[in-house]
């Protein structure tokens, strides 16, 4: 497959032209869903983008999208891009200074809020940021001054401009160049210092038309309908909607997580992207449901998902299901595995997993069950997607093979390089970074993996020590370390982990000198520090630590539980360096137990 020469919204314009009167959407209206076309959705989008030209919006210049999953983010991201700017993602749950250094650092001129709440966020950090001239809300009535205004207010101009000059929106549109800046997605380094990575028009519009081709091989017919949830400001939710545009499948809309199995009983699509998290949840849930019921049910379970892991490895080897399993299978899906696909809706033919390992054993259990997960592996400097698992060849355990045209190579070292048309430009302002990160064409992606003879990959390890949770956020470990140990008199040392995992959590040890005066001020003097880290009232200043270090954090960073260490790591086993840095793998392969009670049953 060659580099495309289209941009976004040459396929969003195709979309609307080939298909105007097909369902786009259905989002949440009352108590049931409101259906759109894509000829009502370019509408709506000609609105907001011509209200931007009517601001003076540049080529290239950026219009922050600060709002959860919903319609407005998608029309405020198009009407954006199609006016010939370019769009940058802030989470709902940024803090303000993680907001107002995406907004100062990328210099957006426009910003999208979903509320009231968020649109505070901005204006508490207004004085830091000279370049942002208004911020149009999605809900609320807006400030008196006009610097925050409706989002109604710009489609109401954009309306006028548009009848005024009916053909400027598609002529801004098709004039967008494919080497155009589209989006800048910030995603933390190791410092957790956040880095902006520019992505072209060209890079998205290739990862559309490489997921097209292999959706062709894999007979994927128009009768798909998507449910989606995810986070928009993630490249994955991008990455999926440019997909959208050249297949044309409608999408159920909803990023309210609390409505997630509600809807997809209502909804029934026949697909859904999903982070692991979402897996081991159900996993858990159904395993906890079937304890509830007593041990029969329970043992009924095991025995259906045992029949349907059987079948199922015998397909995914290339051999037939006997007449005797085929018999206990029919039975088993009776039993249990056909409630368990019920609870999807009953339609579902596949989930698409990204943004983070996914256990095997997890994928075994629902293959077992008839659901098939198609994991597959990226991240924001190549648009979000890089390899992916097709249904007629599904290899657990691996993140599948790379999208036609584009190259994956092993490093000595092991860590995984990627070439193609769906790379970044580089990083915003960072030069330095852009040159470590993109060498002689290749993207050096910090993990570690192998590719077996079929050109799958499965990736082993990171590099460097940035975690990554199951929810697929990243978490700087040393920075949180480093907080921590200042925040609270009592810490010595702190080992953050949490990668693959459902949350952050923290092995601490106990500075002996601190606690030991605590203690006798309290009472307690003469006792050793193991028995002090047991009692509850030495916990609970560990603890205080802990909260005052979360309350500066993003709730998917925050560290959810700890363990206390009566001593602290030492060089003599082989847990520090002789600068004292922490040795990971061998401290939490040594505290594997403890680490391991900290997330329950998991």
């Amino acid at each position: 497959m060659t580099r495309t020469a289209r941009s976004l919204c040459q396929l969003f314009l195709d979309r609307i032209v080939a298909t105007p009167a097909a369902e786009a959407f259905r989002v949440p209206h009352g108590e049931g869903w409101r259906a759109l076309s894509w000829g009502e959705v370019g509408e709506r989008v000609a609105e907001v983008s011509q209200g931007l030209l009517g601001l003076g919006l540049h080529p290239e210049e950026r219009c922050a999208v600060f709002s959860g999953t919903r319609l407005e983010w998608l029309l405020a991201d198009w009407g954006v891009l199609c006016a010939g700017g370019a769009t940058t993602t802030i989470y709902p749950s940024s803090t303000p200074e993680e907001t107002e250094f995406i907004l100062r650092d990328a210099g957006v001129r426009f910003a999208f809020a979903e509320n009231q709440e968020l649109a505070e966020r901005i204006l508490s950090r207004r004085d830091g940021l000279p370049a942002l001239e208004k911020v149009f809300l999605f809900e609320g009535h807006g400030s008196a001054d006009g610097f925050v205004t409706p989002l109604a207010a710009l489609c109401e101009a954009g309306r006028a401009r548009r009848a005024a000059d009916p053909g400027e929106f598609e002529r801004a549109a098709r004039a967008v160049r494919h080497e155009q800046l589209a989006t800048l997605i910030y995603t933390s380094g190791t410092t957790g210092r956040p880095k902006g990575v520019e992505l072209t028009h060209a890079a998205w519009a290739y990862e559309a038309e490489a997921v097209l081709e292999v959706a062709e091989s894999a007979r994927l017919d128009g009768e798909l309908l998507q449910y989606f949830w995810l986070p928009l400001a993630h490249a994955f939710g991008k990455a999926i909607g440019g997909v959208q545009l050249v297949l044309g499948f409608p999408t159920a809309l909803d990023g309210r997580v609390d409505r997630v199995v509600e809807n997809l009983g209502a909804v029934r699509p026949t697909f859904m992207c999903a982070v692991p998290r979402v897996f081991e949840k159900v996993h858990n849930r159904i395993l906890a449901r079937a304890r509830e019921g007593g041990r029969a049910r329970l043992a009924v379970l095991r025995w259906a998902v045992g029949v349907g892991r059987a079948a199922s490895r015998l397909r995914r080897a290339g051999r037939e299901v006997g007449p005797l399993l085929r018999a206990e299978l029919a039975l088993a899906d009776r039993l249990a595995l056909r409630k368990i696909r019920a609870a999807f809706g009953g339609r579902l033919q596949f989930f698409v997993s990204g943004s983070a390992p996914l256990a095997v054993e997890i994928a075994e259990f629902f293959d077992a069950c008839g659901i098939t997960i198609l994991e597959g592996w990226g991240l924001t400097e190549a648009a979000a997607i890089v390899t992916v698992n097709v249904p007629w060849k599904v290899k657990l355990g691996t993140v599948g093979a790379a999208l036609p045209g584009t190259e994956l190579r092993i490093a000595e070292d092991g860590e995984v390089l990627v070439r193609g048309p769906g790379l970044m430009r580089g990083y915003h302002g960072l030069p330095e970074a852009t040159a470590e990160a993109l060498r002689d064409g290749w993207l050096h992606t910090g993990d570690v993996g192998t590719l077996d003879a079929d050109g799958y990959l499965t990736i082993t390890d990171r590099k460097k020590d940035l975690i990554k949770t199951s929810g697929g956020k990243y978490v700087a470990p040393q920075e949180l370390e480093t907080r921590l140990k200042a925040l609270s008199p009592f810490v010595s040392q702190v080992l953050v982990h949490g990668d693959r995992r459902k949350y952050v959590t923290a092995l601490l040890t106990a500075e002996p000198v601190a606690l030991r005066a605590w203690a006798e001020r309290h009472g307690l003097a003469g006792a050793g520090v193991e028995e002090l880290v047991r009692r509850p009232e030495v916990l609970a200043l560990f603890q205080a630590g802990v909260d005052r270090l979360n309350a500066t954090l993003p709730r998917y960073a925050t560290v959810k539980r700890f363990a206390v260490l009566a001593h602290d790591f030492s060089e003599a086993e082989g847990e520090v360096t002789a600068t004292q840095k922490l040795r990971r793998k061998v401290i939490e392969e040594r505290h594997r137990a403890l680490l391991d009670g900290l997330y329950g049953e998991e």
